[in-house]
């Protein structure tokens, strides 16, 4: 696990081989995604939390859909790392 908040919803972008095709600084480091918007993103933002595991919804159906999702999840890794996030008590720099 990774210790070090790059995502509001617990992706690590220094593991994402589009990180240096975007020149991505991680969702917490930038106001818009590359890619677009991010409902997680916003959703984060709009509650002034400062990543998904800070929410008491924790983990929401919007975050299990992300992180589930055929084309882009990753089976729930995701989930787990903010867990671990919240487990350490690390929070957003």
């Amino acid at each position: 696990m990774n210790n070090v908040i790059q995502s509001l919803c617990g992706l690590l972008c220094v593991e994402l081989p589009c990180r240096k095709q975007f020149n991505c600084a991680g969702c917490v480091n930038i106001a818009t995604p590359a890619w677009g918007s991010c409902k997680i993103k916003s959703c984060c933002e709009a509650k002034n939390l400062p990543h998904c595991g800070q929410c008491p919804e924790f983990p929401c159906r919007q975050l299990k859909e992300f992180s589930y999702d055929k084309e882009h999840g990753d089976n729930g890794k995701r989930i787990e790392q903010i867990r671990e996030w919240n487990r350490i008590k690390i929070l957003a720099a």
